[in-house]
């Protein structure tokens, strides 16, 4: 039913895509869809504003006007339905995708190709935030590493400097699903005893949105982890250091 109500509105003009208010819509009314956000439904927006202190560009607003009426019992169908398909997705690439088998490797003795002039430093595979189930046994009492994937490419020594004797997970929250980020983390966080959390990201707009959904999926958790975001330059130095708590 259509009622006069205080929505959200999102000004694609002003939107870059960065993905950072969908964590912070605990009703999963926002995703980003072809590099913008997007409202999944009028109905799953409750007008309450608690994603607009997190976007960098001003692109969310509250506004008044004729939408459809919230729908707490929808919400809760959405979120259950979207909670209950990620056991099964990580069963099926687990168990039917080569390149999701898990392994324990051990660094810097795998491999069987051309010697590299620099060791490896990665203990397991796989590696990509979708491809790692929340159950993988390295991950129990790991020391975290969450990489935007560019980071893994601008920034020359991340074996050396960052990779050793921590579990590494990369992914692009401008091109995956923020949401199922968010999932993922919160059920690594309960359950994994996680003892630290590093975010390598870029200094690009679209990877501001990796410690938001750290920061979420902590909070989801119940959980206060100590770590730290690195901002990592397109020329490959290294821009800023500061506590997740900052």
């Amino acid at each position: 039913m259509k009622v006069q109500r205080k929505i959200v509105r999102i000004d694609e003009d002003l939107c870059d895509g960065c993905g950072a208010c969908v964590p912070s819509c605990a009703e999963g009314a926002i995703e980003v869809v072809d590099g913008k956000a997007k409202m999944v439904a009028e109905k799953y927006c409750d007008g309450l504003g608690a994603c607009l202190g997190d976007c960098p560009k001003g692109a969310l607003t509250v506004e008044e006007r004729v939408a459809d009426e919230f729908d707490e019992e929808a919400v809760e169908k959405y979120l259950s339905a979207g909670k209950k398909e990620e056991p099964n997705k990580e069963f099926l690439m687990v168990c039917g995708c080569p390149s999701s088998q898990i392994k324990v490797l051990t660094p810097s003795l795998e491999g069987s190709g051309e010697p590299s002039t620099q060791n490896s430093e990665l203990a397991h595979w796989p590696v990509q935030i979708k491809l790692v189930p929340s159950t993988a046994p390295f991950l129990k009492g790991a020391d975290l590493l969450i990489a935007a994937d560019c980071a893994a490419v601008a920034y020359p020594n991340l074996h050396r400097d960052f990779l050793k004797n921590r579990v590494v997970m990369i992914g692009c929250p401008k091109f995956d699903d923020v949401q199922e980020y968010v999932e993922k983390f919160t059920e690594i966080f309960k359950t994994a005893n996680i003892r630290s959390v590093t975010i390598l990201d870029m200094e690009v707009p679209c990877c501001s949105a990796l410690p938001q959904i750290v920061k979420r999926s902590m909070d989801r958790a119940d959980k206060s982890i100590p770590g730290e975001e690195i901002v990592i330059g397109s020329g490959g130095d290294i821009l800023n250091r500061q506590d997740l708590a900052a």
